[in-house]
Parts: structure tokens; sequence; C-alpha cells
């Protein structure tokens, strides 16, 4: 039994819609999560689920499509010629939201800790499809509504993902 409830989330994140909303800004997005489906244990490719909190926003200045690599700009921006010169990369681009997990047991401590197996939220290329799973686990957004979100969110936000369709 978690000791918060569903009107206290600043963000909700619906895994079986692959869609994001902030209920107190009456905004929505849909999102793309883990092509390996949902689950908390590490190296698995998965999204986690259960209630957690922005730990640390990360681009504020960064111009739309920066590139960042391990949370730092790599001073490039996102385009089809460096998508092309660097295909393996997973792109993270534009902001981060970098999601700490608060179930000890469960989305926090060894082997499933959110925050030590880096998931995010944060931009994509334009060019890759929302509102199906495609991610390492993360959530990706398009780049404009990342930086929306960015800005409307506070860090310690908290957020929940939710494997149950929250409409």
């Amino acid at each position: 039994m978690s000791q918060f409830k569903l009107e206290e989330a600043d963000v909700l994140i619906d895994l079986a819609n692959q869609t994001l909303t902030l209920p107190k800004h009456n905004k929505f997005y849909v999102i793309s999560t883990g092509k390996n489906g949902i689950g908390e244990q590490e190296n698995t490719g998965r999204t986690p689920r259960g209630w957690h909190r922005v730990a640390k926003k990360i681009g504020a200045q960064a111009p739309q499509n920066a590139v960042f690599i391990a949370r730092k700009p790599t001073e490039e921006v996102y385009s089809s010629e460096l998508a092309a010169q660097f295909p393996e990369r997973d792109w993270i681009l534009s902001r981060i939201l970098w999601l700490d997990g608060l179930e000890e047991g469960f989305n926090k401590g060894d082997g499933h800790d959110t925050m030590q197996r880096y998931i995010y939220i944060h931009g994509t290329p334009d060019k890759e499809p929302m509102g199906v799973p495609m991610s390492h686990g993360c959530i990706r957004m398009r780049n404009e509504e990342i930086i929306e979100l960015f800005d409307l969110v506070a860090e310690d936000a908290l957020v929940y993902l939710s494997e149950q369709s929250l409409t």
C-alpha cells in the first residue's frame, strides 16, 4: 500500500496507453516507453512502475534538440546528418527529468533502483514514433513537449507510472 494518493501526483504516466498527463495543468501528451515492456529490474530496458519524484532537472538553458550524453550537453544539436554520423546512439535531447523511485524494495534499492538505472523523461528525435513502446526504459517525448513539461514541473514533483489504464 502506497503512502501517496493518485490525486497527489503532479505527473501521471499511463504505460498501457502511452500517455503522460499533468492533471493540475490540464495537459496531455503521447509518449513512448520501454520496448521491452514494464518492469523494475536493472539491465532489462523496461520502464518502471510506481511512485517516483523528479530528482533532477537537467538542461534548462539548452537549445531545443540539444544532445546529452551521460546527462551532460555535448554542444551538438540533433540533425539528420548527426544521426547518420552516429547511428548507434540512443538520442537524449532537449531536456532531462531524472526520476528517483520512492518505493523501497520495488523501484528503489539494489537491483531495481530507478535512479541508478538512469530512467529519465527526455526528448527524442521528432521522427521517432510516439504512442508505441520504443525506448530503452525511459519515457520519451517530442522535444517541444519535453521543454513545456520541464517548465511546468518542479524538481521533486511527484510522478506516478501505472501499468493500468488511467483513463
